[in-house]
């Protein structure tokens, strides 16, 4: 990492911290942002898979956003105008869906970062300098505030021995895991509708293909209820996958034809709790959290968490020397 001084550092480059670090950056304040991902996506990932008929595409994390306050509707209008969202009916009346992923929004706003990828942070430390981010090769150079933006169990781990009121309100906010399935196909399954949900074990499934912005062959997205997904947490991928198509099938009245590609991902945190909160900040330890644990379990809500922590960071740049 380049030099610290002056810095605030984010830890993880989802939704809500690139909403953080985007408001702090539109203010002048510098920051420095880590996560341990390959790459932007987080919770609004795409996956793909090689077929025989080429490539498939598979948002396999949030299905959709919608905007309802002024901050978010603001920020999916610009991303409409660019080209990089657009609505998706099919999940109902304001609806909105990434093109041609669901992470090119945060693509887009990472791009315009400074990001450590795959840099994973176990511990924080805070010396007379400032604070310090532990990894696996040791502590880096001290920064002058830090902005915890991982899920709410990830974030509690963290904070333990650096700030207990924190890690503690963390660790009381739970989230839901959420296996899911991804299936190509050679043709159009025969079911009209796109979207499927909420029929028992079956939480979700999409006709991925029928986003705007998608090509290739047909695919679907096939996701477990939240007490399914965790009474089935520690299960196979394989066993998964047949467990959840049967389900689709089921659903759709009929057997489905063998998958062209298939693969399982487990989400362990996958919808957050809906927390009141908005953001976390400690002016004098220099510390803050963010996420849509503290702000409600959608997209929207980790964007507003974000952007309510860098404000309230952005009025103490004075006192914080930034």
């Amino acid at each position: 990492m380049s030099n610290a001084a002056g810095t605030v550092a984010i830890i993880g480059a989802g939704m809500a911290g690139l909403a953080c670090a985007t408001r702090l950056g539109h203010a002048g304040l510098a920051v420095q942002l880590s996560d341990k991902g390959r790459g932007p996506g987080g919770r609004m990932s795409t996956r793909r898979l090689e077929t025989p008929l080429g490539q498939a595409s598979f948002d396999h994390g949030a299905q959709y956003f919608t905007a309802r306050g002024a901050s978010f509707t603001a920020q999916v209008e610009q991303w409409v105008q660019q080209g990089m969202a657009a609505p998706w009916p099919a999940a109902g009346d304001g609806a909105f869906v990434g093109v041609p992923g669901m992470n090119a929004p945060v693509k887009a706003l990472a791009a315009d970062q400074s990001v450590a990828w795959q840099f994973r942070i176990e511990a924080l430390l805070a010396d007379e300098a400032g604070w310090r981010l532990i990894g696996p090769a040791g502590p880096t150079q001290a920064f002058s505030a830090v902005v915890v933006a991982l899920p709410a169990e990830q974030a509690a781990e963290l904070l333990a021995d650096a700030h207990a009121d924190m890690a503690a309100k963390a660790a009381g906010s739970s989230t839901q895991p959420c296996w899911t399935v991804m299936a190509a196909f050679a043709e159009r399954l025969p079911f009209e509708a796109d979207t499927l949900r909420d029929l028992g074990p079956l939480g979700w499934a999409a006709r991925n293909v029928s986003k705007p912005g998608r090509a290739g062959p047909e695919t679907w997205v096939i996701q477990g209820s939240p007490d399914w997904s965790r009474e089935h947490l520690e299960a196979s991928g394989d066993e998964v996958s047949a467990f959840l198509l049967a389900a689709l099938a089921e659903a759709m009245g009929g057997p489905l034809p063998a998958p062209l590609a298939l693969e399982a991902h487990r989400w362990r945190y996958a919808r957050s709790a809906s927390g009141t909160d908005g953001a976390l900040w400690t002016s004098g330890a220099r510390i803050g959290c963010c996420g849509d644990w503290l702000n409600g379990p959608r997209v929207e809500g980790a964007w507003d968490s974000g952007v309510s922590l860098a404000d309230r960071i952005i009025a103490d740049r004075q006192r914080l020397g930034l």
